[in-house]
Parts: structure tokens; C-alpha cells; sequence
């Protein structure tokens, strides 16, 4: 995941990926007949599954109070952005020939987050416009903040894209 986060799919070599995942480029091959393609739909896959118990499955676990479901789900974001030191694989992968191959999974997990914290919005007691609008914002700020983040060489653009969060769904 790092390599294609880091470098998109067109970025992406067999020599950086076999490195990366410690295995000869033969080995890669084997283990993924179909080559970097099937490389990285095993990456959406796992982040895919990733968002759904980390995050969807936590927002909208109706058992447990919303503000309780937003720290969870805050806390697994930080940890699969570096709390800020990481890029998106969506946006990543969101380049060039990415968007042509992927599309349909960036898609997919893109709508598992906006669905999930716009449940949390309704479970804040917000109607499913605002709830769906709240989503949205939470997701380009946190896109944005590791952006700014990377390009400051700081974390502080996502902490505070964090924290508003946090207020967003306080309020």
C-alpha cells in the first residue's frame, strides 16, 4: 500500500513493490498472475474492508453513543493516515490511469465513508441532508489536511481538520 500511495499506479514499479513487500519480482508474480493491476485491487480490497470494520462499522453501531463511535472511528483514521504523515491511496490512485482501472472502488469506498459518517449525523440528530453534507465536509478536510500536512512537512493540519470534526458532530 505504501508504494502505491506514495507513487500512484503509474508510478508504481515491480522493482519498488517487490521491495517494499519483500518478495523477488518472480514471487509477485506468482502470488499476483495479473500482475500490478491485480497488485492493486488486492489493496482496495483490503482497504475497502479496512473502512467498512474500522470505520462503518463503528459509526454506525447503534449500541454504543455517537460521540463514543466518532473517538473510535477518529482514532483508526489517525492511525491509517500517520495521524497525518500519510496520503490517501483513493487520492493517489485517483491519477492518470488509476481512475480508468480503479474507479469504481475508489468510488465505492469513498461512499462507504460518507455513509457512514452520515450516519453518525443522524445519530447526532441531524436531518439526512445535513447529515450527508457533514459527511462530505469531513472528508474533504481530512483529503485536504494530509495534503497541506505533506506539503507544511507538519501534522498540525490534520490535527485541526480532526478536531473540527470532533466539533462538527459535538454540536
Amino acid at each position: 500500500m505504501s508504494v502505491f500511495r506514495s507513487k500512484g499506479y503509474d508510478g508504481a514499479s515491480l522493482n519498488e513493490l517487490a521491495e517494499a513487500t519483500g518478495l523477488k519480482k518472480a514471487s509477485l508474480y506468482h502470488r499476483f498472475p495479473g500482475g500490478k493491476k491485480e497488485m492493486t485491487d488486492a489493496v482496495l480490497d483490503f482497504m475497502e474492508a479496512w473502512i467498512n470494520e474500522k470505520v462503518y462499522m463503528v459509526l454506525s453501531n447503534s449500541e454504543v453513543p455517537p460521540q463514543r463511535r466518532l473517538k473510535d472511528a477518529i482514532h483508526n483514521i489517525g492511525q491509517v493516515y500517520g495521524h497525518g504523515t500519510k496520503v490517501c491511496l483513493y487520492r493517489s490512485l485517483s491519477m492518470d490511469t488509476g481512475m480508468s482501472l480503479f474507479g469504481n472502488k475508489i468510488e465505492k469506498g469513498i461512499g462507504q465513508w460518507l455513509e457512514s459518517f452520515s450516519i453518525l449525523g443522524e445519530a447526532v440528530g441531524k436531518d439526512v441532508e445535513t447529515a450527508l453534507k457533514m459527511a462530505k465536509q469531513s472528508f474533504i478536510e481530512v483529503q485536504g489536511s494530509l495534503v497541506l500536512s505533506k506539503a507544511m512537512g507538519n501534522t498540525e493540519p490534520f490535527a485541526q481538520a480532526i478536531q473540527n470534526i470532533e466539533t462538527r458532530y459535538s454540536s
